[in-house]
Parts: structure tokens; sequence; C-alpha cells
């Protein structure tokens, strides 16, 4: 629990001024005193439930994340809802990389499932994307036919 209480505490300093709030914005806006959120942040208390919930909306996290969510452990801070941070992978010789458990669990990724790996070489953000075969292709045709929508003169070019 002590662990916990200490997570809870610095996950809500970081997130605060991640956000670029003071406590006094903070207590404003769930409708709390500018003390409480102090001693939040401080470790001399805890938020009850329905304010945790109120915290995790407000700085866009998962409830989970905002409680047990360990910045020195993974060394980067929380992540916004619906984003993860699975982990690290080896690629091994061939190229071949496993995904981590969690990762195929959260996106249901099953053994015959077809990804799509994009790239992007930018030195601003340089990466790899993986994305499930039918959304990349559904992707595909809504652009083909806005494309083709756009190609297509309107009643008023036509006279």
């Amino acid at each position: 629990m002590k662990m916990q209480k200490s997570n809870i505490a610095r996950n809500l300093a970081a997130l605060r001024q991640l956000n670029k709030f003071s406590q006094e914005d903070v207590a404003e806006r769930i409708g709390v005193s500018r003390q409480a959120v102090a001693k939040w942040e401080s470790g001399q208390s805890v938020p009850d439930i329905l304010n945790c919930d109120t915290l995790a909306k407000l700085y866009d996290v998962e409830l989970n994340d905002l409680i047990r969510y360990d910045e020195e452990q993974t060394g980067v801070s929380i992540p916004p809802r619906g984003k993860h941070i699975f982990g690290t992978v080896r690629v091994g010789e061939r190229g071949q990389i496993v995904l981590p458990k969690k990762a195929r669990d959260v996106f249901k990724i099953k053994p015959g499932d077809t990804l799509v790996v994009l790239g992007d070489e930018s030195s601003e953000h340089p990466g790899l994307a993986l994305m499930r075969e039918e959304f990349f292709l559904n992707i595909a045709r809504l652009f083909k036919t806005a494309l083709n929508m756009a190609d297509t003169p309107d009643e008023k070019e036509k006279q």
C-alpha cells in the first residue's frame, strides 16, 4: 500500500506539471481545495476513488495507470488513455520480432493474423507501426473513394 501511495503522489504531481496546471487549477477543475491536491501530491493522503476517476479523466490517463504506474520502473511518463507502452522486443537475425503478450491480448492479435508494417524515415519521428490488414485496406478504399469524388466534376462544372 505504501508503494501504491507514493506512485499516486508522484503520478499526480508529474501529470499536473506535464499539463502545466497549478494545484489551484486542479482543485478548481475537480471541486476540492488546493490543500487537498497538495496533500495528495506529497503523499500525506490519497484521493478517494471518485476523485481518482475525475483526475484520470482530467489528465486523460487510465485510472489504473494513475494509481499503479511506476515511472521510475519504466523510465517514461504515464501514457495517455488508450496509448500503451508494452516494453521492448529484440529483433532476431532474420528481422523477426515477438509481440508482447499484453499487446497481442489488447489488440486481439492471433496466430495467422496479417498485419501491415508502415514506416516513417523522417528525422523528427522515425519509426515503424503495425496495423491490421483489414483496417489498412478500409482506409485505402476510403481514400480511393475520396480521390474519385474529388476527380468527378459536379453539376456546375459540367455546364
